[in-house]
């Protein structure tokens, strides 16, 4: 297991202790130290057997996570390399399901989407919308059927055989890329290997941003390079919060003027299309009350991808403390240079 870790005194302890629990398996925990000016070090050392990595300075062009992760591969042993965030948790024997799973399937690369963790309102209104439009445009039986060209993974949980991962060159053959999981993916499926994704609540949970100022850059870094048409789908979800929020206000305002024929249009219209949004945001897998909440994500995801395209079309996006160029290989799904669409 190796985890890149930046600055992650906040999670990482849970996260270690979590996998130096699991059972059923041999297995090694790696965690690549990227110049953390916080006490991820000192955690990492706090639990008996984790194996603490430097990596060697960014070579130019490379993000750091590629780099971390580059710098922990090279010193693993296994047959399974697995790929996990440091704000993730994993639950008990989910290790060794995950690779009964992998070889089950004949799959050279699984890969599971965790349950998200949200609290405050911000991260339960906006995360709903996002992972539904994930789930809407890129479906994981699509994803997971070896004569489809989609190719989506999440590098939360991206578990791979070293076969695999050496034969493609690994996260080196990606290292430009801000969607390394769903690069490695794209670029393990074009060889012919079998991918496998899936919704993985039952493996591993994540709370992804802890304020919404990080939520705001992570999704500024990749959430653009995700959908063909970012500002299209921008104007089509903000068009849909106005219909829905404009037709109640209508609805109440005929009422409130006994104009009963308008009250039932306006009413009626609007019902179909909050049940219809219901419908597709519940495919993302969080509870009634951000579903509910999810209305008010809309603005808010329309507002996200807008200025994720922006800073891409602009040319620089920042994460933990470093500005990254836009690069080339991070076209989004089905532009001209795109030959599999994929997801992250």
């Amino acid at each position: 297991m190796i985890i890149p870790a930046r600055n992650e005194e906040a999670s990482l302890a849970a996260c270690l202790q979590s996998l130096v629990e699991q059972t059923g398996i041999v297995f090694e925990i790696i965690v690549v130290d990227d110049n953390s000016s916080d006490h991820t070090h000192e955690i990492a050392q706090s639990f008996a057997g984790v194996r603490i990595v430097t990596p060697p300075d960014l070579p130019a062009g490379w993000t750091g996570k590629n780099n971390a992760l580059v710098a922990g591969a090279g010193c693993a042993r296994g047959a399974w390399l697995l790929f996990t965030d440091a704000d993730t948790v994993h639950l008990p024997g989910s290790l060794a399901r995950s690779v009964e799973e992998a070889t089950s399937r004949g799959a050279a690369l699984l890969s599971y989407s965790p349950q998200q963790e949200v609290r405050g309102f911000w991260e339960r209104a906006t995360m709903p919308v996002i992972f539904s439009e994930l789930a809407r445009t890129y479906p994981p039986s699509r994803v997971s059927d070896p004569n489809s060209a989609v190719a989506a993974a999440n590098g939360q949980y991206l578990l791979v055989s070293r076969e695999a991962y050496n034969s493609v060159g690994g996260h080196t053959a990606v290292a430009t890329s801000l969607l390394e999981d769903v690069a490695l993916a794209r670029t393990v499926k074009s060889t012919g290997r079998k991918i496998y994704f899936r919704y993985g609540g039952d493996a591993v949970r994540t709370r992804m941003y802890r304020s919404f100022s990080q939520l705001q850059e992570g999704w500024t870094k990749n959430l653009a390079l995700l959908f063909p048409e970012p500002l299209r789908l921008a104007g089509i979800r903000l068009a849909e919060f106005t219909l829905i929020c404009g037709g109640v206000a209508l609805a109440i305002l005929a009422a409130a003027q006994r104009e009963p024929f308008i009250t039932f249009l306006a009413g009626s219209g609007t019902l179909v299309l909050y049940t219809l949004f219901l419908n597709r945001i519940s495919r993302a897998h969080f509870s009634w009350l951000s579903n509910v909440l999810a209305i008010f994500g809309l603005p808010l995801f329309s507002y996200l991808l807008s200025h994720s395209r922006l800073s891409h079309k602009q040319g620089s996006v920042a994460w933990k403390g470093r500005v990254y160029r836009s690069d080339e290989c991070d076209e989004p799904p089905g532009s001209r240079r795109a030959s599999v669409s994929s997801v992250r």
